[in-house]
């Protein structure tokens, strides 16, 4: 019998439910998918209708620990030897604050490029809010990869911030977001890591449509 349950929300659309599951493959935790009832305040969460945001949601023996980075922060400690962050304590501080920036902030590029793992618009054409956002976010990956040396955003193995922004690659994908090099090879890594690439098929297998996020922008 699994050890824990992961409940997510949908596969094509729900970021947060991405890292949740990124997360828990990280750690090596045995663990199964329980997707949440498709009920309204699913469906708000996913359009950005109300600030909580109750899925992923692990499920441990007798704890219950919801929103990602304390989700992170307990598979971090309850399985110490995944190294799920780095281990010299200053990558470990720009790990926790990059995927603390990620967590709370960007609200431009997550309104205006929702996450859509069906969707495919060459051309798109971004707003200059959301470019900031992505300005900001190559920047963050210039600046680790630069400092050790990828392919990761810590160096050859992934880790919680490579969990946090991995959604923002598949936007970058969905929406034809032109990028610096080092933001495309750091793309093609993160897009080619399996677990994400599990989780992808699973999403394109998946009936649901919800059409504000199918809407061609």
């Amino acid at each position: 019998m699994a050890q824990a349950t992961l409940l997510i929300s949908n596969k094509n659309y729900s970021s947060w439910s991405l890292r949740g599951y990124l997360l828990a493959t990280l750690s090596g935790i045995d663990f199964i998918e329980q997707a949440v009832a498709d009920d309204s305040r699913a469906r708000d969460e996913l359009l950005m209708r109300t600030s909580s945001i109750l899925v992923p949601c692990l499920i441990h023996g007798d704890v219950t620990v919801w929103d990602t980075l304390a989700i992170a922060e307990y598979l971090n400690e309850t399985f110490p030897d995944a190294q799920m962050l780095p281990a010299d304590r200053q990558a470990r501080a720009r790990a926790r604050s990059i995927a603390g920036e990620m967590h709370s902030g960007f609200a431009a590029l997550r309104s205006s490029l929702p996450m859509n793992l069906r969707f495919h618009k060459p051309g798109f054409t971004v707003w200059s809010s959301a470019q900031a956002d992505i300005d900001r976010i190559t920047t963050i990956w210039r600046e680790c990869l630069t400092t050790w040396k990828g392919p990761y955003l810590f160096g050859k193995h992934p880790t919680i911030a490579d969990a946090m922004y991995a959604p923002v690659a598949t936007r970058f994908r969905s929406y034809d977001v032109q990028l610096p090099p080092h933001a495309q090879d750091y793309c093609h890594t993160i897009l080619n890591w399996h677990p994400l690439v599990t989780w992808t098929n699973d999403a394109l297998a998946e009936p649901q449509e919800i059409i504000e996020l199918d809407l061609d922008f």
